[in-house]
């Protein structure tokens, strides 16, 4: 953790990984899906807390052992068989909803930039604006889900505009960090995402964001019309 930053906001981040989680199983209803995503971010809490994701003059950056292995396993969910079929299990009104975490992970990037963590490009002041995901998604979930107003068309904009959203932060991100590649931010870096309990958004949280764009996409595609 970082010694000098309030002790709320910690907690604001793990709350918010917790319950990315628990709508993950919302969706799945799979206990096995849960634990071992709960063994991963035990695994890569232990990591980070450690430090070993603050040292960055490393190439590659140490920061692939942190995001590698979870896009690969949601490219694994998306291209295998075995994969595909889970995939088709899931729940994609839950999956919407999860997307209601995306408004505290952007509340905690405005406490890491006041507290000069992460750049104000990182944030909702900046050229961030995916908490319009978070804002809508229960809109998108009740009205396209539950009652079943929305056409199929609007879910499947709203999926694509919202992860385009979530592509232009991690771009930043990844460009505003101090990784050999940094183009922005040099007066005040992205580093709040190498330390406990941030990395979980980059290592977890983004992932599973990514996933459920990936998993409500496909099935939309998949109804006939």
């Amino acid at each position: 953790m970082v010694s000098s930053l309030n002790e709320y906001v910690n907690y604001l981040f793990i709350v918010t990984t917790m319950l990315t989680l628990w709508f993950f199983y919302k969706a799945s209803e799979s206990k096995l899906a849960v634990f071992v995503l709960l063994a991963w971010v035990a695994l890569q809490g232990i990591i980070s807390d450690s430090g070993f994701y603050t040292i960055t003059d490393r190439v590659p950056p140490r920061f692939v052992f942190l995001v590698i292995p979870a896009l690969a396993l949601v490219a694994y969910m998306m291209l295998s068989k075995k994969g595909l079929r889970f995939v088709d299990s899931l729940d994609t009104r839950w999956l919407t909803y999860l997307h209601v975490i995306r408004i505290p992970v952007e509340i905690t990037l405005y406490l890491l930039f006041i507290n000069r963590l992460v750049p104000e490009l990182m944030t909702f002041e900046g050229t961030n604006f995916d908490i319009f995901s978070g804002i809508t998604a229960p809109l998108i979930a009740y009205f396209g889900y539950t009652s079943k107003k929305l056409s199929r068309g609007i879910l499947l904009g709203w999926n694509f505009l919202c992860l385009a959203l979530l592509a232009n932060i991690v771009i930043t991100a990844l460009l505003c960090a101090p990784f050999p590649f940094q183009q922005l931010a040099f007066e005040q870096p992205n580093v709040g995402v190498l330390y406990f309990p941030f990395s979980w958004l980059p290592g977890f949280v983004v992932p599973i964001v990514l996933f459920a764009h990936l998993v409500s996409i496909r099935q939309l595609l998949k109804i006939k019309l």
